[in-house]
């Protein structure tokens, strides 16, 4: 029995180190990775989230790279500015779609479907980015509002506009679905409650939608984790960090052009860091 128990220890050592080893050898391909300018010529892509952060380095790099951009976040003024600076880049077009995702029903994400089918025609991918986090907090003192809250923003919305823009996605030649998680939600860790379940939870709705849609060649869906970056969320819940020493959104956008560029197809169901240090 107890050289049984050595046998089934080693094979899991081997299985860690070979996974360490896929991952070295993958992060290494995206460093050195050149996307053409012209990779998402012609490609309709939705971005939550967009107004700020990593989701407005997305949607201007993605932007910058040709496709049309669908931005989306809660608040107008933000967008509008994403809006004026990829009009000033003069490769695309952007357009602008407000929703608040705490407050978000199956039939707002129905009617997000429909208004894309009608203006624009197709979808190609969706960059889940939108993220909700209270703050720091003991699980013992947060309450079944807020993880309402965090599940419903971080977890439940990719969820459920994924499922309402199926459709489109299914219509594409090449349609590429990004999830983002974080390092908590990989490793969880104290006090970051729901948000880390949420995450969690984002790593496995990822597998399980890859496991579904591996008869359809032209779907993919992979987990995003950008790791330890100078965001709007980094600032709330670590105020107190040098931002200048910190990687910035723009440094990250290699792996978010990757994945949603047709050099990433037949890859899905991958949980991907941006950092090799994560």
């Amino acid at each position: 029995m107890i050289g049984g128990i050595k046998i089934l220890i080693k094979c899991f050592i081997l299985s860690l180190k070979i996974r360490d080893r896929d991952k070295f050898q993958f992060m290494n391909k995206l460093e050195s990775y050149l996307a053409p300018q012209d990779l998402l010529k012609d490609r309709v892509i939705l971005i939550t989230g967009a107004g700020q952060g990593l989701g407005r380095a997305a949607a201007l790099t993605y932007a910058n790279y040709g496709a049309t951009v669908i931005l989306h976040g809660r608040k107008v003024e933000k967008l509008e500015r994403v809006y004026d600076e990829i009009e000033a880049i003069g490769k695309a077009q952007a357009l602008i779609y407000p929703l608040n995702l705490e407050r978000a029903e199956d039939k707002d994400f129905v009617v997000i479907a429909q208004a894309i089918e009608q203006q624009l025609g197709r979808l190609d991918g969706i960059l889940h980015n939108a993220a909700f986090l209270y703050g720091l907090i003991p699980i013992e003192n947060q309450t079944v509002e807020q993880w309402r809250a965090m599940l419903q923003v971080n977890l439940i919305t990719p969820f459920a506009l994924t499922k309402a823009c199926l459709p489109l996605l299914k219509a594409a030649s090449d349609a590429s679905v990004i999830m983002t998680s974080s390092s908590h939600g990989h490793k969880p860790s104290a006090y970051w409650g729901g948000f880390t379940v949420a995450k969690a939870g984002i790593e496995a709705l990822v597998k399980v939608q890859a496991d579904e849609w591996e008869t359809i060649p032209s779907l993919r869906i992979n987990t995003i984790v950008p790791g330890i970056v100078n965001s709007p969320q980094r600032a709330k819940t670590h105020p107190g960090e040098i931002k200048q020493t910190m990687r910035q959104p723009e440094d990250l956008m290699t792996t978010y052009l990757y994945l949603m560029g047709p050099d990433s197809k037949g890859v899905s169901g991958q949980t991907v860091f941006c950092q090799s240090n994560e």
